[in-house]
């Protein structure tokens, strides 16, 4: 922190004498380091792949060239004010400085150059639509928070535990392929600016992922995943907890390798807590991200309708990263400061299906002139307004064993032979720029058949749900009495942020899906080895 202080300063008074009339001295310059340690055990096929730690310093320069009002980041622009470099990884105070000083110096090199061209293209192009300033002004924000040291567990004992997970894939000789990975994260952050904000925050978080594929007889192929998150190893499932859920995800695997192929549908469906809460996160939460109002290539679905409803009545939807855990379970989504030195806040998007405002980093747009605290980015990108936890909530709720019997009414009602019941949703993605239509599409995991006629329940497999925002989020009638979590990592152009969603179950009138992509490869000629043996081979 000492050399990152004394750095800065020395850079803007030194920039600032030393511009040249076709100069610009740069208004801002931000510093924000981050002190990663990583461990990562893999393993698959029942044995360890690999087991390695690693430590790593990086910082993110950012120096804006211009005023709040027009800077370098203009327009397309916005990433020329981002420069990343490696920290030494020892307490040399003068290497950090002279590090800090050459890619100070690149980074100034670059914001000037794109300042340039912004300010040619203004002297040409059309008026913009709107016309908000490139950078929010804020107060200066001063915390220093506990370091957390390295995380100290049983790295050998770990490599025992992951191995042995997965080596239960080997009784399921259809599982093609799998994976169980442990990943121990732990990061001091370190940030200082010209405005003189002044931040140490740590952050930690340990997570398995366990990943499966199988492929059924007619060339599809079929994956399931599950993630358990916590803040340390011993918050972490019981090793015999982890098993029986790995069991339960082979067991599935192997139903949906046989189970039939759906049909494209369009009527009544049943989404699960879970498949509520990542639907929501793709459907509705990348709309409202602020970024995604401003410029002429986004499509802009929410801008306009603040102050009116675009959700039924009794939905509202917040966006929380200041809540750790909910319900016993560790949310990814949870963080203190953004990558911009803002405090993380709470967020009422939308309350009673009337929409209020919109997730900002320090990027204004119309009518919002201020970060909410939810500036995020990868390391190494440059920060835009993204999710942190978004949590759905509703007055209009129903029993979940009432939701079914309210399904099969639906389904009767609209005459059709079935709905859909989305018990678990892996991932999706949407689409909001305007030269792509504005709709969005859902990957299920686990999809059944719910029959009128008291028909047992039935798997299917090769599911997608699409649609557009505007019509899907109309559709729905009611909502279960308990909340599912989704933890996960969302992309977007600021990279990979960890990400969590919290919703009820819910009761849709109408959801549309289509097949999923299918392969031609058959399941492979040659058998697993111990599949034709009673013995497993080690």
């Amino acid at each position: 922190m000492d050399a990152m202080t004394a750095e800065l300063d020395r850079a803007m008074t030194s920039l600032s004498k030393a511009a040249q009339p076709n100069q610009q001295p740069p208004y801002y310059i931000g510093y924000d380091a981050h002190d990663l340690t990583r461990l990562n055990i893999l393993a698959q096929q029942g044995a360890i792949v690999s087991s390695d730690e690693s430590h790593q310093r990086t910082a993110d320069i950012t120096v804006r060239i211009g005023d709040w009002k027009v800077d370098n980041t203009h327009g397309t622009h916005r990433t020329s004010a981002l420069h990343s470099i490696e920290l030494p990884l020892t307490e040399n105070r003068l290497a950090i400085a002279r590090t800090l000083w050459w890619g100070t110096n690149a980074c100034y090199g670059n914001a000037l150059q794109s300042y340039l061209k912004v300010k040619s293209e203004l002297a040409v192009q059309a008026k913009e639509e709107d016309n908000s300033p490139d950078f929010s002004r804020q107060d200066a924000v001063h915390a220093q928070l506990p370091l957390i040291p390295t995380p100290t567990l049983d790295r050998k004992a770990w490599e025992q535990r992951i191995r042995a997970l997965s080596a239960i894939f080997r009784a399921h000789p259809q599982i093609i392929t799998n994976m169980v990975v442990l990943t121990v994260s732990s990061v001091n952050n370190y940030f200082v600016s010209s405005e003189g904000s002044r931040l140490v925050y740590p952050h930690q978080l340990i997570r398995i992922v366990v990943v499966a594929s199988t492929r059924a007889e007619d060339g599809m192929d079929i994956s399931l995943a599950r993630t358990f998150e916590s803040r340390t190893d011993h918050d972490l499932p019981s090793q015999t907890e982890l098993e029986r859920q790995i069991q339960l995800l082979a067991g599935q695997l192997d139903a949906l390798r046989t189970a039939p192929v759906a049909e494209p549908y369009n009527g009544p469906a049943l989404l699960s807590g879970r498949a509520s809460a990542v639907f929501f996160h793709e459907v509705l939460g990348h709309r409202l991200e602020g970024q995604r109002q401003r410029g002429t290539q986004e499509g802009q679905t929410f801008t306009k309708d603040v102050g009116k409803p675009i959700l039924p009545a009794f939905i509202s939807v917040a966006d929380d990263p200041t809540i750790a855990v909910f319900d016993g379970t560790y949310l990814s989504g949870y963080y203190t400061y953004d990558e911009e030195g803002q405090p993380a806040q709470r967020v009422e998007l939308v309350q009673k299906g009337i929409l209020q405002q919109f997730l900002m980093s320090r990027m204004p747009i119309a009518n919002f002139d201020s970060s909410n605290g939810h500036g995020r980015a990868q390391i190494g990108r440059m920060p835009t307004g993204r999710q942190g936890t978004l949590i759905v909530t509703s007055t209009n709720i129903t029993p979940e064993k009432k939701l079914r019997k309210l399904l099969i009414d639906e389904i009767k009602k609209q005459n059709k032979p079935y709905g859909l019941y989305f018990e678990d949703i892996a991932s999706g993605y949407t689409l909001t720029q305007r030269v792509t239509p504005q709709a969005f599409q859902v990957i299920p995991q686990l999809v059944y058949r719910v029959y009128a006629d008291g028909r047992p329940d039935e798997l299917v497999r090769g599911v997608q749900i699409v649609g557009t925002p505007q019509t899907a989020l109309t559709q729905i009638l009611a909502t279960g009495d308990k909340q599912g979590v989704f933890n996960g990592e969302c992309g977007a152009e600021s990279g990979s942020v960890p990400v969590s969603a919290i919703a009820p179950a819910m009761l849709f009138g109408e959801i549309e899906t289509q097949k999923a992509p299918q392969g031609k490869a058959r399941p492979p000629i040659l058998p697993s080895p111990g599949a034709d043996t009673a013995q497993e081979v080690q």
